[in-house]
């Protein structure tokens, strides 16, 4: 039986189908879910691709991803799928929004349904452990076909959910792919700035989240204004110093994937790791803050891997030590904060720029 649309129900879907871009997100967490919705908003066709078939089958029935954004009503153009090939089918853009712990998996299992001219987006903040290797990088490696970018900054799930002015570092050696994202994400309250510092980038968006975890242990202490300034600038201090050695330059520090992040992430309890630093000041053990947050927060990993990092290198970082021996060797958190604070004191300012002569 053939269907027929009122007319101004017809002249919106034509509106709707003048770009034939297609879109697909992998991963239904919170910032997956809020992506793909803008994206959805922006008039364009995308699909999220969800591993569990309940959760799909929730928000096909509420309209809202309950799980991880309550609240949120998602576009009714959005498509959902548990399905991979079909959320693959002829891809122009993909954005890769799962945990790093799965993420090489994923780029296995998308590498033969996508061609050469796909543009593919990590919005991961974490690092692999076996190789030290950032999502980027594994994109690199597994689809190599493809160019890479990433997306980083100040960017809670939340308060995007909230339609709260928000904006964010799209990364990539690729001007092409710059301007794609830009285009897909943009609107009246979400911004997306171009950076080609990918690495730094990348490298901003995992280190952060140690500190998230320092910044929630001292919120539990209740710790003044002028203990949360020190550390926050510490952790600053140590995160470009790590990322320079690394070959990331240390300005891109100062940014919204620096700097901007940092300080979203290490004052908000709606930050993950935020919240497992504050059970953690409460006298939780590691494994009890884990299972209160209830959800994936990548700066515990993160804060073995580059504790392990820094040693092999030899690069001097007092608070993620101090984080690790609380974490994984059993030391007391006032213990870890006197060592953090009985640290070397050097130069406030690592890396300045140097005028022209």
């Amino acid at each position: 039986m053939q269907c027929i649309k009122p007319k101004a129900l017809l002249e919106k879907t034509q509106l709707e189908n003048t770009n034939k871009l297609k879109i697909a997100v992998l991963g239904g967490g919170s910032f997956g879910t809020a992506i793909a919705n803008m994206v959805a908003v922006n008039n364009y066709s995308v699909t999220l691709w969800m591993r569990s078939e309940d959760g799909l089958k929730q928000i096909q029935e509420t309209g809202e991803n309950s799980n991880y954004l309550p609240g949120y009503q998602l576009s009714k153009s959005l498509n959902l799928t548990n399905d991979l090939n079909q959320a693959l089918e002829q891809v122009d853009v993909v954005f890769f929004a799962v945990p790093s712990s799965s993420f090489r998996q994923l780029a296995r299992k998308a590498k033969p349904l996508l061609s050469a001219d796909t543009l593919l987006i990590s919005t991961a903040k974490g690092i692999e452990a076996d190789s030290f290797m950032l999502p980027s990088q594994i994109l690199e490696q597994e689809i190599p076909q493809c160019e890479v970018g990433v997306i980083s900054g100040p960017n809670l799930a939340a308060e995007i959910a909230q339609f709260q002015i928000t904006a964010t570092v799209i990364a990539s050696e690729s001007e092409v792919l710059c301007a794609r994202v830009q285009e897909l994400l943009a609107s009246n309250y979400f911004r997306v700035y171009a950076n080609h510092d990918r690495y730094g980038v990348e490298l901003g968006g995992a280190l952060k989240n140690i500190y998230a975890i320092v910044s929630g242990i001292a919120e539990s202490m209740n710790a003044g204004q002028n203990t949360k300034s020190v550390v926050l600038t510490r952790s600053l201090a140590e995160m470009s110093r790590f990322a320079a050695k690394l070959g990331a330059n240390p300005l891109t520090f100062l940014g919204l994937s620096g700097v901007g992040d940092l300080y979203v992430t290490c004052t908000s309890p709606l930050s993950r790791n935020f919240r497992i630093g504050t059970a953690l000041g409460r006298g939780e053990t590691l494994e009890q803050a884990i299972a209160s947050v209830g959800q994936i927060a990548e700066g515990v990993n993160t804060t073995k891997l580059v504790k392990q990092k820094s040693e092999e290198l030899g690069i001097y970082m007092p608070l993620a030590s101090g984080l690790y021996s609380t974490m994984f060797e059993g030391l007391s958190i006032v213990e870890s904060l006197k060592t953090m604070m009985l640290a070397e004191q050097n130069t406030d300012v690592e890396f300045t720029v140097k005028a022209n002569d």
